[in-house]
């Protein structure tokens, strides 16, 4: 058997080659940069430890921890404090608490009197017709109302795609909440019902799980399984195209300079979208995967700021705050890093992450950094009552941040099964097929693994062999 070609070293490819490495399957991981592990990577400098990309892990499904433990990393593991468990969302200028119990909701001055009686009717709103898809702005505004969407759905999404719920498709962006109605009538009642379906999987609702990183931030995931992968990850190499033949099917890869071919039993491709838009495929005949290269990818920001503990006037006692559109600030959202792990600021001094740009004011992401760093430092006291300068300051561009699964996202969705369908041995998992999030794409590669080791031990496949 010949190796299989993973296409791009993100969490995805990483996972995936490892399961594969352990049920016997050789790899061979094709990263085109000088180092695995996509946005995930860790910055420790002057005490404060900045993550360019995600902060945390939730873990969702046990899969997530099973990986943890397979990798011997479990001592170095590190839950998030559970006081910092509050998530804020900014109205009016001022952060009030998400309410996560019934009386928080009537308490809260977050919504007024009349979007908390809409929200509580909406067991009572039916069903819709059966339509083929619906942005998440109208899926809300037609079960919980336009309060809702403002200062809830609005601030949230943008914290978690960086996106706009006008775009967004309910189907596949929010697979769940699409199939909480479709199955219960009601996303409150299937709140409740769905717990057991939940437990028989083992699975955690988002809002319940843990956020987990470890010791010396997210980067030690990645670099811990590029260690376990060792020369299977070849690092400066891109796939240019990948070709039918009598061995499976062959890779065309610049590595270091320099163009060589490659035969794989199968390829699996977990690379950006925008970066598999431009690989040749030929079976035959062309292969297009142009169309990926459609889905929109807004630019975001991330801003660190360290600060003396003495210099923020607000406890910081959460996860971070959420910037509804409607309050005009520039950053979408802030994270309080050293509330929810240790070690992530020097002694008295406290890190702060926040994020500009995306769906909402892209052309703001790619502004010059000083300037980004005033505009956050600025929002930054206004909600949390910040003074004085920062005493450290990081910035990363992600100008291709997140794939926005909007309405009509189907159209790619269709074009990868089909793909895999009509041409055997091809594979897609990552973050603009399976979810957005650090634990979707765990999971997701864990899972592809195993459907590509089905493949390579199937009795097609062997018979092929044993003929050539």
């Amino acid at each position: 058997m010949n190796s299989v070609a993973i296409v791009g070293g993100g969490i995805t490819g990483l996972c995936a080659a490892f399961r594969l490495r352990q049920q016997k399957v050789p790899v061979t991981l094709y990263e085109e940069g000088e180092r695995v592990g996509g946005p995930i990577r860790t910055l420790c400098e002057n005490g404060y430890m900045a993550e360019y990309g995600p902060n945390t892990i939730l873990e969702t499904s046990p899969k997530i921890a099973a990986l943890i433990t397979d990798l011997g990393l479990d001592p170095r593991r590190r839950d998030s404090d559970p006081a910092a468990n509050k998530n804020y969302i900014v109205r009016n200028g001022r952060m009030h608490p998400l309410p996560v119990s019934a009386g928080a909701f009537a308490a809260t001055p977050l919504f007024s009197l009349a979007g908390k009686l809409r929200i509580a009717a909406e067991p009572f709103i039916r069903k819709p017709p059966v339509s083929d898809d619906e942005s998440l702005a109208d899926f809300v505004v037609r079960r919980l109302g336009r309060e809702f969407l403002d200062y809830a759905i609005n601030p949230f999404v943008s914290g978690i795609y960086a996106g706009d719920p006008a775009k967004l498709s309910v189907r596949h962006a929010f697979p769940k909440l699409h199939k909480v109605e479709a199955q219960y009538g009601s996303l409150i009642l299937g709140q409740f019902l769905g717990a057991r379906e939940r437990k028989k999987r083992a699975e955690v609702a988002a809002p319940q799980a843990k956020k987990v990183s470890f010791d010396a931030g997210l980067q030690v995931l990645t670099d811990t399984l590029h260690v376990q992968l060792g020369s299977s990850v070849e690092l400066h190499s891109s796939v240019h195209s990948v070709e039918k033949s009598a061995e499976g099917w062959t890779v065309t890869v610049l590595a270091n300079g320099r163009e060589e071919r490659r035969n794989h039993s199968a390829v699996l491709f977990t690379a950006p979208a925008h970066k598999l838009a431009s690989v040749r495929i030929t079976d035959g005949e062309a292969v297009s995967l142009a169309a990926l290269g459609e889905i929109e990818h807004p630019s975001v920001a991330r801003i660190v700021l360290g600060f003396r503990r003495e210099d923020v006037a607000d406890p910081l006692d959460g996860f971070g705050f959420l910037v509804p559109e409607l309050e005009r600030l520039s950053i979408l959202g802030t994270t309080f890093s050293s509330s929810i792990f240790a070690n992530r600021a020097p002694e008295g001094h406290v890190t702060l992450t926040s994020f500009m740009g995306g769906c909402r004011s892209p052309e703001l992401a790619n502004r010059a950094p000083d300037e980004l760093f005033e505009r956050a430092a600025q929002d930054l006291k206004a909600v949390l009552g910040v003074r004085g300068k920062p005493t450290y300051q990081h910035h990363a561009l992600f100008p291709w941040a997140i794939p926005q699964y909007n309405v009509g996202y189907g159209k790619f969705m269709d074009l990868m099964a089909e793909t895999e369908t009509r041409h055997p041995g091809l594979f897609f998992a990552g973050n603009y097929r399976n979810g957005i999030s650090v634990g979707n794409s765990i999971v997701a590669g864990q899972e592809v693994a195993s459907r590509v080791a089905t493949y390579c031990s199937s009795d097609t496949l062997n018979q092929a062999e044993v003929v050539l």
